[in-house]
C-alpha cells in the first residue's frame, strides 16, 4: 500500500465507508437520502477501481493526486448535504410527484455546473476511463543541471552528419536541446538534484544510416573523465545522481549484436548512474535496476504528415513491413529475432488475414491507420520504433519480445492497449487474434484513440505536455530524494576506472 503521511487509499476508502454508513443510518428517510448514497457508493467504486488500476501501473499515486480527490469528493457532498437539508429550497421541493421530483432533480444536477464540474474532475481522478496515461507535471519537482562540454561531444558530431537528427536512436540530441531550455533546468549545481551529461553517443553513422558502436565507450569515458575533474559534483557520488541517453541497440553495452552486447556488460563508469535507454529487457546484463526505458524516435511532423480521416474503416487484419531474415549477419537464419520473424514469415505469408511483407511501400503509414493489429516484434533488440508507429496511428501493437520492458512502463497501460504473445507461440498467431472478442478489440482501439496515448510515446519540437520528454522528467521526480548512501565519504572510490575491454581504456 502506498502512503503518504497519514493519507492512503486505504484510509480514504475506509473514511467513504464511514460516511456511507453514517447517512444509511440517519438519513434513510426520503429518495433524497438514497440518492446521496448512491453517490457514495459510486464513489467507493471508484475508488476500488482506482486502487486496482493505479497499482496495476504504478506503485507511486501522488500526495496531490489524493489531496485533491479527497478535496473534490468532500466539496460534492456537502455541497448536496446543505441542498438536502434545506427541503424548502426550489431546487428539491418543486416537483409535485416523488417519480417527478427525482427526474426533474436528475436533470437539474445534470444542467448545474456547481455539481457537475467538480464531479467531471472526480471522474478525472478516479481514473474512470481506465487506460489513460498517468499525468504529473514535473515542474517544480525537480532540477537538472546541464554540463556544458566542448563541442565535439555533441554539436560537431551532429553538423558532421546531420541525419542523426531523424534516425530512430536521436533522442540523446532532442533531450539535450529540450533541457537547456527547460523550466526544470537549473544554472546553479548546487541546488540540482540530478546533473546531465550531453553525450551523442550514436551519431556516428555507417553510410546507409546505421550507428556504429565501437567509439561510444571511450567517448563516454572521456566526457566523464571531464566532468569529473572540472566539477566536484561527480565525484561525491560517482554518478549516483547522474543521468545518460543511451539510446544504443543494447544501451550501455554498445554493441547491436546481442551476444557481444552481453560478454561487454554494462560500461564500468556508468553502474551507479541512471540509465534513459530504450533497450529494456527483464533479467538481462545490459538493463540495471532504475533504468528508465523510453520510446525510440520517430519523427511526429512527418507521421502527422501522414494522417488519413479517421473513419477510414480497418480493412486489414494483422500489418507488417520489415525484414524476417537478416541474410548479411545471421546466414543460417536462427539468430536474428531468436527466430520469430522467421517464424510469422514461414507460418502466415500465404494467409489472407496477414499482409506481411519486406518491402517498404510509400503508404506505409497511411496502411497502419487501415489495420486492425500491428505487429511488433523483436530484431535484434526487443524495440523498434514500429511500436510507436502503431500508438500513433492507433494499431493495436502485437508485441512479440519475450520480457520486453516498455517504454515508460509505470505511467502507460500497455496491457491494455496492446497483446502480448509469447514467441514460442508465433505459430497460432492467427488463432490468438481471430479469438480476441470484438468488444475487446473496440475498447483497445478506444484507449489508442486518447491523445494522451499518443503525446507520452513522441518528442515533438516543441515539447508539449504529457509527451516523452515530460514523461523522463517524471520518471527521474519519481526517483527523488536521493538516499543518503549515495553519498561518498572524502576519498571513498566504488567504480574501477581501468575495467572493460582494453580497447575502451584508448583515450578518445
Amino acid at each position: 500500500m502506498v502512503e503518504h503521511g497519514s493519507l492512503t487509499v486505504s484510509n480514504f476508502s475506509q473514511f467513504l465507508k464511514k460516511s456511507a454508513a453514517f447517512h444509511c443510518l440517519f438519513m434513510m428517510r426520503n429518495w433524497r437520502w438514497g440518492f446521496l448514497l448512491l453517490l457514495h457508493l459510486v464513489f467507493l467504486l471508484g475508488i476500488e477501481a482506482f486502487k486496482f488500476h493505479k497499482t496495476q501501473r504504478t506503485e507511486r499515486i501522488s500526495a496531490r493526486l489524493m489531496a485533491q480527490l479527497l478535496n473534490e469528493v468532500w466539496g460534492v457532498t456537502c455541497f448536496l448535504n446543505v441542498a438536502i437539508m434545506f427541503e424548502e429550497t426550489s431546487f428539491l421541493t418543486s416537483r409535485k410527484s416523488s417519480s417527478g421530483m427525482l427526474a426533474g432533480t436528475f436533470r437539474e444536477l445534470q444542467q448545474d455546473e456547481d455539481i457537475q464540474q467538480p464531479l467531471a474532475k472526480i471522474c478525472i481522478l478516479l481514473d474512470c476511463s481506465a487506460g489513460d496515461v498517468l499525468e504529473d507535471d514535473p515542474v517544480g519537482r525537480l532540477k537538472v543541471f546541464v554540463y556544458e562540454l566542448p563541442s565535439k561531444y555533441n554539436k560537431k558530431i551532429l553538423q558532421k552528419d546531420p541525419r542523426c537528427l531523424s534516425h530512430m536512436f536521436a533522442a540523446e540530441i532532442y533531450m539535450h536541446r529540450f533541457l537547456l531550455s527547460s523550466p526544470v533546468r537549473t544554472l546553479n549545481p548546487e541546488e540540482a538534484d540530478w546533473f546531465y551529461t550531453p553525450v551523442y553517443t550514436t551519431c556516428d553513422l555507417t553510410p546507409n544510416g546505421l550507428p556504429l558502436p565501437f567509439k561510444s565507450p571511450r567517448m563516454m569515458r572521456s566526457a566523464i573523465q571531464l566532468i569529473a575533474s572540472n566539477w566536484p559534483y561527480w565525484n561525491r557520488t560517482e554518478g549516483a545522481d547522474h543521468f545518460f541517453i543511451v539510446p544504443h541497440d543494447f544501451a550501455a553495452c554498445f554493441h547491436y549484436q546481442e551476444e557481444k552486447a552481453i560478454g561487454r556488460g554494462i560500461l564500468p563508469l556508468l553502474q551507479r548512474s541512471t540509465l534513459v535507454q530504450t533497450f529494456g529487457q527483464r533479467n538481462h546484463v545490459c538493463l540495471k535496476d532504475g533504468s528508465i526505458t523510453i520510446p525510440p524516435y520517430a519523427p511526429p511532423q512527418k507521421m502527422q504528415s501522414h494522417f488519413i480521416p479517421p473513419d477510414i474503416p480497418r480493412s486489414i487484419f494483422v500489418y507488417f513491413r520489415g525484414l524476417f531474415y537478416d541474410v548479411g549477419n545471421d546466414p543460417e537464419g536462427g539468430y536474428y529475432a531468436r527466430g520469430a520473424r522467421a517464424a510469422v514469415w514461414e507460418n502466415f505469408k500465404d494467409n489472407p488475414l496477414f499482409d506481411i511483407s519486406t518491402e517498404h511501400p510509400t503508404t506505409y503509414y497511411e496502411d497502419m491507420q487501415r489495420a486492425i493489429f500491428c505487429l511488433c516484434p523483436l530484431g535484434w533488440a526487443p524495440w523498434s520504433p514500429r511500436l510507436v508507429e502503431a500508438v500513433i496511428f492507433g494499431c493495436i501493437p502485437v508485441i512479440i519480445a519475450d520480457d520486453i520492458v516498455l517504454p515508460f512502463a509505470d505511467a502507460i497501460p500497455w496491457e491494455e492497449i496492446g497483446v502480448f504473445v509469447a514467441e514460442k507461440d508465433v505459430p497460432n498467431l492467427d488463432t490468438i487474434l481471430t479469438s480476441i472478442p470484438p468488444e475487446e478489440i473496440l475498447r483497445k482501439q478506444r484507449l489508442l484513440a486518447n491523445p494522451s496515448m499518443k503525446q507520452a510515446m513522441l518528442f515533438p519540437q516543441p515539447a508539449q505536455s504529457g509527451d516523452a520528454f515530460h514523461q523522463i522528467l517524471n520518471g527521474l521526480a519519481r526517483k527523488l530524494p536521493h538516499d543518503r548512501s549515495v553519498y561518498l565519504t572524502p576519498g571513498e572510490k566504488i567504480l574501477n576506472w581501468t575495467a572493460g575491454p582494453v580497447g575502451d581504456l584508448k583515450p578518445w
